[in-house]
Parts: structure tokens; C-alpha cells; sequence
């Protein structure tokens, strides 16, 4: 039977050893009661946290390889949305048991991302209990071109990233709210279980985009944390949120939820000014990530005036919806 000691030897310190080499002079990885990890000269390190938690944030039967990727990517997420290059993280959870098989597929998926970002695992901890996931991210970034939330003008652009909605529908099919067939079920599964951290793009849009945040909670209520921090509102233009082709073969209605207020997209949302437009247009295709103009941020009219969303739809007719993003402590 592994012991603690054991399992974080076998499947995470001996790894983490081995991408170690890329640390600087003076700094620690994993091995010692804390690890060192020194700003580079003219930056600030960018830190985030993300728990994962079984039958909260995923379902039980996930394949643990993409449970390893996932855990890391939503963290990685945060650092994009910040324009912040990845440098280290720490890994805390509890496990039901120790079971080898499921450690090897989780660690593979976990340190095939880390490495393809150059990420080093430095530290963490592990207990028995419910399966539950605690990811801390380290960045590094040019405070003067830290992508911020309070950072959003009146007249910027909104911008997407990517697509929104598979996640969701993924959700949807596995809790049978719908259905689709096998083709389009599993282009939702693999958008729920595995997002691609924007990492390239945050940073291709470092000193072009004014503010950024990722797209965790749903489009309605994630874009409106950048307009409460910016004191501003905006117009949206639902129907030209971009979506898949699977997506689009759901009806209408499911189509509106999943993208406007599904979650688990792990996609940027960004303004930038209309001057900017050919930049930022340029940083998608640098990257090879689809970037949509969505709407337009406002000035609020008076004091008094609360940060809110107006949406459109392509005819520019105003839409009446009820939209909340996820809440972590009441289910979707």
C-alpha cells in the first residue's frame, strides 16, 4: 500500500525534479518545507487559486488523465486572463484511496500541461477524504501590462476568444437536459473536460486590450465583474457570440443558455479600443485563436447608475433575458 510519502514520490516529486532545471539561481522546488520563487526584475508575480471538487465541479466517472489537465488548465486560465506567463504551482487534495492506476493516468494528464507551459510543480500536500483538488498558479508579469479587470474604457470593444456553450452543453447531455448525437456529444465532453488555456493569446494582447478576465461562471455574469470593477455598462449583441457548429445544431433557446450563461468555457473576455481592432485581430491569428467583436462597453449616465449588461439581438433589437452565471454553492 503507498504511503503519503511514497505516493507524492512516485507520481509528483520525481516528475517535478525533472522540469526543475529551468528554475533560476536561488530559487526551491519541491522537497523542502517551502518553496523560493523570486520575481524576475521589472515584474510582479500573478497568483491564483482554483478547488475542484467531485460532483461539483466534475463527475465522478471523468477519465483522470482529463481531470489532471483540467485541474491545472482552469489555474493556467487565470494567468492568461491576466497576460501572465506561467512559472510554478503548488497541488493540494484528498483521495478516497490510493489507487496507482488513477494517480499515473492523473499525473500524465496534470504534467503533460504543465510542461507544454513550462509550468513547474514546487510544492503541495495530500490527505484521504473526498476526492477534492486545490491548484495554486504562479505568473509573472509586467505590472504596466497586467490585463486587469478595472481597466475597461466607454467605447472599447467586448471581445471572445474561441467559442462559448460546449461545456455546458456537455453538461446538459450527461444530466440527459437534452440530446445529441455521438459526434457532437463528444466535441461537448472534450470542451467540458479538457479547455485550453489561452496562455499565448493573454499574452499577444499584452499592451492591446485594456481589461481581461476568463470566462468561468457564464458570459452574463463573468463580463459583468469587469463593469462593476470599471464603473461602466454595456451592450451586448447576443446572437454574434461565437459558437460551434455542434452547438448550432441544438435548438435556439439552449443555444442562448449555453453561451450567455453556461460556465466552464475557460474562454478570454476582453475589451480593447476601436482603433485596435486590426491588433487585436492580429494577435488571434499569431496565436491561431478565434477572437469575435461581441459589443460595446458604455459610460454609465449618472452616479446613481448601476454596471449592467444590455442585450441586443442581430437586428439590434433589445432583449428582455434572465440570465445568472454558476454559483458555486447552488446548482445551474
Amino acid at each position: 500500500m503507498l504511503s503519503e510519502f511514497s505516493l507524492i514520490d512516485r507520481f509528483f516529486a520525481r516528475r517535478a525534479a525533472a522540469a526543475s532545471t529551468r528554475a533560476a539561481e536561488g530559487e526551491l522546488g519541491i522537497g523542502d518545507d517551502c518553496a523560493l520563487l523570486a520575481p524576475r526584475p521589472g515584474e510582479m508575480l500573478a497568483i491564483s487559486t482554483d478547488m475542484l471538487v467531485e460532483g461539483r465541479h466534475f463527475f465522478p466517472d471523468i477519465d483522470p488523465e482529463a481531470l489532471g489537465h483540467k485541474a491545472l488548465a482552469v489555474n493556467l486560465s487565470d494567468l492568461a486572463a491576466m497576460g501572465a506567463r506561467p512559472r510554478a504551482f503548488t497541488l493540494a487534495f484528498s483521495l478516497p484511496k490510493a489507487d496507482e492506476a488513477w494517480l499515473a493516468a492523473f499525473s500524465n494528464g496534470l504534467f503533460a500541461l504543465a510542461e507544454r507551459y513550462g509550468c513547474d510543480l514546487i510544492g503541495g500536500d495530500t490527505t484521504g477524504g473526498p476526492l477534492n483538488l486545490c491548484i495554486t498558479v504562479f505568473g509573472s508579469v509586467r505590472p504596466q501590462v497586467a490585463l486587469r479587470r478595472d481597466a475597461a474604457q466607454p467605447g472599447d470593444d467586448i471581445w471572445i476568444s474561441g467559442t462559448l456553450g460546449d461545456a455546458r452543453a456537455g453538461l446538459g447531455v450527461q444530466r440527459d437536459e437534452w440530446s445529441a448525437d455521438a459526434s457532437d456529444t463528444a466535441t461537448f465532453r472534450r470542451a467540458l473536460e479538457r479547455p485550453e488555456p489561452r496562455i499565448f493569446l493573454g499574452l499577444a494582447l499584452r499592451g492591446i486590450a485594456h481589461a481581461a478576465l476568463d470566462l468561468s461562471d457564464g458570459l452574463a455574469g463573468d463580463l459583468l465583474h469587469i463593469l462593476e470593477r470599471s464603473h461602466v455598462g454595456a451592450t451586448v449583441d447576443a446572437d454574434a457570440v461565437p459558437r460551434s457548429a455542434a452547438l448550432r445544431r441544438l435548438a435556439p433557446e439552449i443555444q442562448r443558455r449555453c453561451t450567455l450563461a453556461g460556465g466552464d468555457d475557460y474562454e478570454l473576455c476582453f475589451t480593447a479600443p476601436v482603433a485596435a481592432r486590426a491588433k487585436v485581430e492580429a494577435a488571434g491569428r499569431e496565436v491561431a485563436v478565434l477572437v469575435t467583436r461581441i459589443g460595446t462597453i458604455n459610460a454609465l449616465q449618472t452616479a446613481a447608475d448601476r454596471p449592467a449588461i444590455g442585450w441586443r439581438d442581430a437586428a439590434g433589437a433589445p432583449l428582455t433575458l434572465t440570465l445568472q452565471g454558476f454559483d458555486h454553492f447552488h446548482a445551474d
